[in-house]
């Protein structure tokens, strides 16, 4: 009876229409396909067979159960990338941070409760570089009955931006890690898994979205990429931006958006040109010339209804790769909604004001001949963070000594000219250091891109946590008079955000969440390189404030 009950309860939760249910029920199957993209054939991880990803749907309140189930040779864990998991960091994802991965042959339960979160966000891998292709959309529907802030649009389509390697991406960062140099850029861009035409692949084809005449359509923009940020724009139409990284903004018009790896964007497209056929284009964004990246533009179809598919496209030319104005564009025409409905709680008394930098080092590296005897690494304040082989979290609630230590610097542990020469040592520190917050607090941290290599846009993601951008800029800090520039009353609230090449962002959050939360960028090589760290977050008071016990089927180290 109990297994016919539960049975019911999947079938309905997972009904296309969206009735009212409290828990859903997925299945991740992490499984081996064979695919053909760029006129090749290569084996890829996938979860059930697609690339990307099957799309996860709930909404604000439900309680979502995914089974991830292994059944590939390598350790597997996934994300919910921005879902707040308010006391259940058991389901976060990030592998030897939250949760020892899922080892071959093993499956794990991901319980988790959206409260107070709808709109666009991803799931993905959080092991390797698995990324590349273990990937999906996760959209989080209004509780019943509640409209969106905006026009509710006839349709919606999902958009999943992301990259192609014809090589195995594993083998593609593990020679780089064994060399000591950068890894080698993807060879496409995709947009809904395909590339659209390229030259060096005549035959491959494109994503088509269809539209019919006067009617509008919310698209759902995810980047999904493993390193680089992209511009997407549509031939002759106009995107309105209503929402970023799950959270509602105030409505602004623009022709091209940016979006960083791990952040989301909805728009609305309205279908009111003439009949025909529109090139949808995804192209990267990087404005540091000294940086590689993969400067293939993904295309696709915008398509109305009735048009012969002889009908020429309606092309349309991507910004510059190293459009900064575009990009900055953008950025600064985003401000929180702010309503009474959804009001942008900023934090405006600091308990902990924190400055850290960003950006590379070199260390020494005996075997690494590619590198003359060194490699590149990356740090945050100096500090190239080294994974642990047992989880964080499990080590922090059973008091586990010896895994890490609380000793993370609030601050550079020496100052210099930080967009400015680097200084001579390009050496960094090694350790498992995380940087311990009271229950509660209110944190300002100030992201300080360096020039050491070259400077960079960083999209740094915050685990367990949304918060507000309050300030950016040019140069380096100033904690005396840029502070005066900060917008504490609408500022963009995100769970990723770019730091600016040669330049810094601050965000400012509150620590409600207990448990230990990963922060890092969401450029994989830079992650992979040691940019990252993590935060500890003590229980409040009470059982409502303090982490949950873990499951008994967490997957062990």
């Amino acid at each position: 009876m109990e297994y016919l009950f539960r049975l019911l309860i999947l079938v309905v939760c997972l009904s296309p229409a969206f009735v009212e249910c409290r828990v859903r029920h997925y299945r991740f199957n992490v499984v081996m396909r064979n695919t053909s993209r760029l006129c090749s054939t290569k084996s890829i991880v996938t979860v059930n067979g697609k690339f990307p990803g099957p799309t996860i749907y709930a909404r604000e309140d439900d309680t979502v159960l995914v089974n991830v189930v292994n059944h590939v040779k390598y350790n597997v864990s996934v994300h919910w990338h921005g879902i707040r998991q308010l006391r259940t960091g058991w389901a976060d994802g990030p592998a030897y941070i939250t949760q020892c991965p899922i080892q071959p042959g093993q499956n794990y339960v991901y319980n988790f409760t959206i409260t107070g979160q709808r709109g666009t966000l991803l799931w993905h891998a959080h092991i390797l570089w698995l990324r590349a292709t273990v990937h999906g959309a996760l959209v989080i529907l209004p509780k019943l009955g509640v409209p969106y802030p905006f026009p509710k649009p006839n349709h919606e389509s999902v958009i999943v931006l992301g990259e192609w390697w014809k090589s195995d991406t594993e083998a593609v960062i593990n020679e780089a890690l064994k060399s000591g140099v950068a890894p080698n850029v993807s060879d496409a861009h995709t947009i809904n898994g395909h590339t659209g035409r390229v030259s060096n692949c005549p035959s491959t084809g494109g994503f088509t979205l269809s539209v019919e005449p006067a009617k509008t359509y919310m698209l759902r923009v995810i980047n999904a990429a493993l390193n680089e940020e992209l511009f997407f724009k549509i031939a002759g139409h106009k995107l309105t931006v209503v929402e970023v990284d799950a959270t509602y903004v105030k409505p602004f018009e623009t022709d091209t958006i940016l979006i960083a790896p791990g952040q989301t964007t909805n728009v609305i497209v309205s279908a009111n040109q003439g009949a025909g056929k529109y090139m949808v284009a995804a192209s990267p964004f990087m404005d540091t010339p000294t940086v590689a990246v993969d400067n293939m533009t993904a295309t696709a179809t915008l398509h109305y209804s009735g048009t012969l598919s002889s009908y020429p496209t309606t092309f349309t030319s991507p910004p510059p790769q190293n459009a900064t104005p575009v990009a900055n564009n953008f950025i600064n025409s985003l401000r929180s909604l702010n309503s009474n409905t959804y009001p942008a709680t900023v934090p405006l008394k600091v308990d902990h004001s924190l400055l850290f930098t960003v950006g590379l080092g070199i260390n020494p590296c005996p075997t690494c001949k590619a590198g003359n005897g060194s490699r590149v690494v990356a740090n945050i304040n100096n500090v190239t963070f080294v994974m642990p082989t047992f989880a964080l979290l499990q080590a922090h609630y059973f008091n586990i000594k010896g895994v890490f230590t609380t000793d993370f610097p609030g601050k550079p542990p020496v100052s210099f000219n930080y967009t400015g020469t680097p200084p001579a040592n390009l050496r960094t520190t090694n350790g498992t250091k995380l940087y311990r917050l009271a229950y509660n607090a209110t944190v300002q941290v100030v992201l300080q891109d360096t020039g050491i290599i070259a400077p960079e846009n960083h999209p740094v993601h915050l685990h367990g946590f949304n918060f507000f951008a309050v300030g950016r800029g040019l140069g380096n800090f100033n904690p005396r008079t840029d502070p005066n520039k900060f917008n504490l009353v609408d500022p963009v609230e995100r769970n990723t955000i770019g730091v600016p090449s040669g330049g810094w962002v601050a965000i400012r959050f509150r620590a409600d969440n207990p448990g230990v939360w990963f922060m890092h960028c969401h450029l994989e090589v830079h992650t992979t390189w040691g940019l990252k760290m993590a935060f500890l977050v003590d229980n409040g008071k009470g059982p409502k404030e303090s982490v949950l016990p873990p499951p008994k089927d967490l997957p062990k180290c």
